[in-house]
């Protein structure tokens, strides 16, 4: 049986693009402050050095739909490039928030001087463009508990800790918040949420959200 290429391909080593950047000043935001939004779109390259910042964007009915959460370490912003169409995107600070931001111009004219920049940012936007795909596919392809199940996974992958038992620790998502992300209602989030912790697979509070992991897991497999 023939081996695909892909299977042989071996793993490329990512570039780290602060091997490349130069330090810029730190600006503040406060909690719930917007960093950009429809009327004053990003033109600039943003880099979270503490607190977390959601970056959603507007449906035409209004909603609001949240493409992600990004955390210390990493880049967001990256509409700057193309000059994204009024209404398209906003960033807003979930909590206060410290940034490193670099104009399109100055990510440019690193770029000329050290190449290698530019392959470190096209791996963090090609890893970010395969993870929408997942999501898409999840869509298409999951009812809603489903895909709230595998979008707490995804959170405590990138921003939870884990314990010698098996749950993850994470910060507070309010039920908007994930409904945004998931693509529902508040109340349906909430229905299932509850279901989730009465059947013992996270618990949550306003302080934080345990999530036991590979039982959540587990269900997922069961319920395909």
């Amino acid at each position: 049986m023939a081996t695909s290429f892909t299977a042989l391909a071996p793993q490329r080593a990512l570039e780290d693009p602060l091997a490349h950047l130069p330090c810029s000043s730190i600006v503040e935001y406060r909690r719930g402050q917007s960093i950009y939004n429809q009327t004053q779109p990003s033109t600039a390259i943003y880099l979270v050095i503490g607190g977390k910042v959601k970056v959603s964007r507007l449906a035409d009915d209004g909603r609001q739909v949240v493409v992600d959460i990004y955390q210390p370490d990493e880049f967001f912003g990256e509409s700057a490039f193309v000059g994204a169409a009024p209404r398209a995107e906003q960033a807003t600070a979930l909590e206060n928030t410290k940034l490193m931001a670099w104009s399109t111009a100055e990510i440019e004219d690193v770029v000329m001087k050290r190449p290698r920049l530019a392959v470190a940012l096209v791996q963090i936007f090609v890893q970010r463009t395969m993870e929408f795909a997942d999501r898409i596919e999840s869509f298409s392809a999951d009812n809603i508990a489903q895909r709230l199940a595998r979008s707490l996974i995804r959170f405590s992958d990138r921003l939870g800790t884990r314990h010698e038992d098996g749950s993850v620790r994470m910060g507070p998502f309010t039920h908007e918040l994930l409904s945004q992300y998931v693509g529902t209602s508040r109340e349906i989030v909430t229905h299932y949420m509850n279901h989730f912790r009465k059947q013992g697979y996270l618990q949550y509070s306003r302080k934080e959200i345990i999530l036991y992991r590979p039982a959540l897991q587990e269900w997922l497999r069961q319920n395909p």
